[in-house]
């Protein structure tokens, strides 16, 4: 029962980092770094992992760099490098079960014909979608997965992965650095959140809506 107890410690402690990286951060001081990275590797490169925090603690990593805890331009460095090596690992292990996966003629899901309408929305739409799943749950653990399975080209993949590893990184951990500690944000957190990924999102959804209105015309 103490050996249950400590694994349900632990748990709360990995998928809750957010709420308590302070205490953290005065207990292991620079090798917070390295908890961050891993944290953020498995979320955006494990498939397994996509229940770990994301959002909350990029923002709440902000926050606590504002109060001296942490220097800022080397957590931005550390976070965004760990959720692009993420997204490249999660894309290669697709890219490698990919032509596995899909070997079979007459399955209804994992079959050829699935892996080249896959292909081809990658190719299309594929950029769109690894910018817009940065801010999404869950998407954007799977999203560099399926475009490895579905042969997105790798260069353009690569380009718009650091595209919005920026964005997601910049926008969310710096918002936390300057407005993290305010009592109105700190009392209404998840709001927050919330409110930067509308906006972060809003450009690339008023594009692809127009876009699919333009089709539809055609």
């Amino acid at each position: 029962m103490e050996d249950l107890s400590v694994i349900g410690q632990l748990l709360d402690l990995i998928l809750h980092l957010d709420k308590y990286l302070a205490l953290l951060v005065q207990q292991y001081g620079v090798w917070i770094y390295a908890l961050l990275f891993a944290i953020i590797f498995c979320e955006t490169g494990v498939v397994i992992f996509p229940f770990l925090p994301g959002d909350s603690l990029l923002f709440v990593a902000g926050a606590t760099a504002a109060t001296g805890g942490m220097d800022i331009v080397t957590l931005c460095a550390v976070l965004f490098f760990a959720a692009v090596l993420g997204d490249n690992v999660n894309y290669w292990v697709g890219h490698t079960v990919g032509p596995r996966a899909f070997r079979w003629e007459h399955s209804r899901i994992f079959n050829k014909a699935a892996l080249l309408k896959t292909h081809l929305f990658y190719e299309k739409h594929g950029g769109k979608v690894i910018i817009i799943a940065r801010f999404l749950p869950l998407a954007r653990t799977f999203a560099p997965f399926v475009a490895g399975i579905g042969r997105m080209t790798y260069i353009r993949f690569f380009m718009m992965d650091l595209l919005g590893g920026v964005i997601w990184i910049g926008s969310l951990t710096l918002a936390g650095y300057w407005f993290g500690n305010q009592p109105l944000v700190k009392n209404n957190l998840f709001l927050v959140i919330l409110a930067i990924v509308f906006i972060s999102l809003a450009p690339g959804l008023i594009g692809f809506l127009k876009h699919r209105r333009r089709q539809r015309q055609v």
